[in-house]
C-alpha cells in the first residue's frame, strides 16, 4: 500500500476515535451508536421515520403533536415493530393531556421523553424520573438551563433561531458560546440550523455532547411527507425560511420558521384584520389571541400529508438549502458521521 494512503487511513482511524471520544457522553445517554437525535416534527416524525433513524444509529424521537393518548400508544408500539433501537417521545407541555400523555409513556417504558413548549412543571419531571425515564427538556438561555438542572432534568437541547417551526430569539451559535463552557452537569444537545456532520464537529468541540437535526431528515426516502412537501424543500435556500412576524405588542406571536409562500403572507394579514375585530369590539382580546395563536392547525397538516405548498405551513429551518436529494435515512447518517470525520481529521 502506498504511503500516503497508510498515512491517510491513520489519520481517518484517529479522527473516527476522536469523534467517539467527543460525544461519548451523548452516546451512553441515548444508549445509541450516535449522538445524533432526529428533531420531532409533528406529522413526520412518525415511526417509519423515527424507527430508520434509530435503526441508521441516530435517536429517532415521536412528534406527540395532537394526539390523543391512544394515539400515543399505538404510535409506541408501531415503532417498537419497526426497531429494536431506543427511541424518544416529544410531549409539549401546554398539550390537553398533558399528564395522560406521560402516563402512556411510563405504562409503556419508553427510555426518554423531551418535554418542549416551555418550563416543564416540576411535578411532571419527578413523575417520569419516577418511571426510569430520562427526562430532556429545552433551554433558550443560561439562566433557563440552570433553572431545568436545578428541577432535576437528565440532559438539555439547546435550540437556536435557525432551527424550523416555533423558535426563539437567539442564534444556535450565540447558545452555544453562552451555554457550553459553562454548564456540565447534564449532556447538552445542540439543534437549529444543522444540516452537515462539520458542524456538528465543531459543536461537539466546543463540548456538546450531540446534536439534534430536523430539516435534514425530512426528505429521507422513509419520511412519509407528501412528494410536494419534499420537493419544495429541496427546491428551497436558505433565504426562503423566514420566521413569522409580529403585528401588534398587545398580541404576542411566537415565530414560527418556515419556507415562505402565500399562507406565511397571508398570517400577517389575518393578524391585523383579527386587532382590527378587537379595536371595534367585535371580539374579545382573549378570543383575538386564541384567534391568532389557532391560526397554522391544520396549516402544518395541509402541507405534510396533503402536499399544500402554498397555503400550508412549510415549517423548516435555515438548513433547508443543504437538502438537495431524497435519499434513504441511514445514507444521510453516513454522510454526516463522515462529514464529521473528515472535519476532525483536518486538525491532524
Amino acid at each position: 500500500m502506498r504511503p500516503d494512503k497508510v498515512s491517510s487511513l491513520r489519520i481517518r482511524a484517529r479522527a473516527e476515535k476522536k469523534l467517539s471520544r467527543l460525544w461519548s457522553s451523548g452516546c451512553k445517554f441515548l444508549g445509541t451508536r450516535y449522538a445524533i437525535l432526529g428533531g420531532a416534527m409533528s406529522w413526520v416524525s412518525e415511526r417509519t421515520l423515527v424507527a430508520a433513524i434509530s435503526n441508521a444509529g441516530g435517536f429517532g424521537i415521536l412528534a406527540t403533536g395532537s394526539m390523543s393518548p391512544d394515539e400515543l400508544e399505538s404510535e409506541i408500539c408501531a415503532t417498537r415493530k419497526l426497531t429494536a433501537n431506543p427511541f424518544g417521545v416529544n410531549i409539549i407541555t401546554m398539550h390537553p393531556e398533558f399528564d395522560a400523555l406521560c402516563d402512556i409513556c411510563l405504562h409503556l417504558d419508553v427510555t426518554h421523553v423531551v418535554l418542549a413548549g416551555g418550563l416543564p412543571k416540576l411535578s411532571a419531571m419527578h413523575r417520569l424520573k419516577s418511571g426510569d425515564v430520562k427526562v430532556l427538556g429545552f433551554a433558550p438561555s443560561i439562566g433557563f438551563a440552570r433553572r431545568l438542572v436545578r428541577g432535576g432534568v437528565d440532559a438539555i437541547i439547546i435550540e437556536g433561531a435557525e432551527a424550523g417551526g416555533h423558535i426563539g430569539p437567539v442564534s444556535t451559535g450565540v447558545l452555544a458560546q453562552e451555554i457550553l463552557p459553562h454548564l456540565d452537569e447534564v449532556p447538552i444537545f445542540v439543534a437549529g440550523g444543522i444540516g452537515r456532520g462539520d458542524a456538528i464537529a465543531m459543536y461537539l468541540e466546543m463540548g456538546a455532547s450531540g446534536c439534534q437535526l430536523g430539516t435534514r431528515f425530512v426528505c429521507a426516502s422513509e419520511s412519509i411527507a407528501h412528494p410536494n412537501f419534499k420537493q419544495a424543500f429541496m427546491k428551497a435556500r436558505a433565504r426562503d425560511a423566514i420566521a413569522s412576524v409580529q403585528v401588534d405588542p398587545r398580541f404576542p406571536v411566537i415565530p414560527v420558521r418556515a419556507l415562505n409562500n402565500a399562507g406565511s403572507r397571508e398570517f400577517s394579514s389575518f393578524q391585523k384584520k383579527i386587532v382590527e375585530d378587537f379595536r371595534e369590539g367585535i371580539i374579545s382580546q382573549s378570543e383575538a389571541q386564541l384567534s391568532i395563536e389557532k391560526y397554522w392547525s391544520g396549516k402544518l397538516w395541509n402541507a405534510v400529508v396533503k402536499g399544500d405548498v402554498d397555503k400550508g405551513s412549510l415549517m423548516a429551518g435555515q438548513s433547508v438549502g443543504m437538502v438537495t436529494s431524497i435519499q434513504p435515512t441511514s445514507e444521510i447518517m453516513r454522510e454526516l458521521v463522515d462529514q464529521a470525520i473528515v472535519a476532525i481529521s483536518l486538525e491532524s
